[in-house]
């Protein structure tokens, strides 16, 4: 794995392990961190540039704040109020939004629908 992108949830790893190909890990919280979860993140991610992929509501937030202070260097990927969090937010603008994290070469384009 080239980089880590750190989500809250698994349904959140579902939606996104569709967008981005196999050199990006993708890793848990499951909504909830204490020291020893944050201490296991901190070994599974090692040296790799990490990204946060959070829910914009005040659990994601508060989850964000942790991180931040576990992961002072890394970059910051949100979505838009308003959506259902990370696995309810659109493909099309998380694709927008890993693209502008910078993240293209890992990025797998869903094939556009063929009309009928």
């Amino acid at each position: 794995m080239d980089i880590i992108i750190i989500v809250e949830g698994k349904n959140d790893r579902s939606r996104l392990r569709r967008l981005v190909d196999d050199r990006v890990g993708i890793l848990c919280t499951y909504g909830t961190l204490n020291t020893a979860k944050t201490e296991s993140l901190r070994k599974e991610v090692g040296n790799r540039p990490v990204y946060l992929f959070m829910d914009n509501d005040a659990s994601g937030k508060r989850i964000r704040g942790v991180l931040r202070d576990t992961f002072p260097d890394a970059e910051h990927i949100y979505t838009r109020r308003g959506y259902a969090g990370v696995e309810g937010t659109p493909e099309e603008y998380m694709l927008q939004q890993l693209e502008k994290a910078g993240l293209e070469e890992y990025l797998v384009y869903p094939d556009p629908t063929p009309l009928v």
